[in-house]
């Protein structure tokens, strides 16, 4: 098993769409960036990334490339599942906080899990997504920015298999005979 953690901040600002978990939230204002500055997505895929020990989105996706200009995270994302699977590794779950003082997120939550579910291949339970304030503390708390933190689990592909550790799958207790 390798968990790894994420974590992303972008400023809000007036002119850009606010796009969250691949969903476009109602806002006065959207996050800055070079891509969709989806900051969720992000989080998820450094988390990802730092788990496969695959570095970050940022030795993958430069800002620096005008490819990535504007790009939905979204597909960003089903590239990092390549990459994870193309090393061995299987995702188990992943957990996420978005860390907003405005706009409220709840009503938005469902759809973020559901998109990020299916762009890894995962079924809905194995996402989940979550938004707290900042009660007006810090930067998120006054409203100039948006952050958000992942947790994932990856499993090799053969973990659990007589392969590795030479246990029986159904009690885990017995040696393989």
């Amino acid at each position: 098993m390798r968990v790894g953690t994420g974590y992303d901040v972008h400023r809000l600002v007036e002119g850009r769409k606010l796009i969250l978990g691949g969903v476009e939230v109602e806002h006065t204002h959207g996050l800055l960036g070079h891509s969709d500055a989806d900051v969720l997505v992000h989080a998820v895929m450094d988390a990802l990334l730092g788990a496969a020990a695959l570095g970050d989105i940022g030795k993958h996706f430069p800002d620096t490339d005008e490819a990535y200009k504007g790009i939905s995270s979204m597909k960003l994302l089903e590239k990092v599942r390549e990459l994870v699977e193309e090393k061995g590794y299987v995702i188990e779950n992943i957990d996420a906080v978005i860390i907003a003082q405005k706009p409220k997120l709840r009503p938005y939550i469902s759809q973020m899990e559901q998109n990020i579910a299916e762009t890894l291949k995962l079924s809905e339970d194995q996402v989940n997504v979550k938004a707290t304030t900042e009660e007006g503390l810090g930067f998120t708390g006054t409203e100039e920015g948006i952050s958000a933190q992942a947790v994932c689990l990856l499993t090799g592909f053969y973990e659990g298999s007589f392969a590795v550790n030479d246990r029986c799958s159904s009690c885990g207790g017995c040696r393989k005979e």
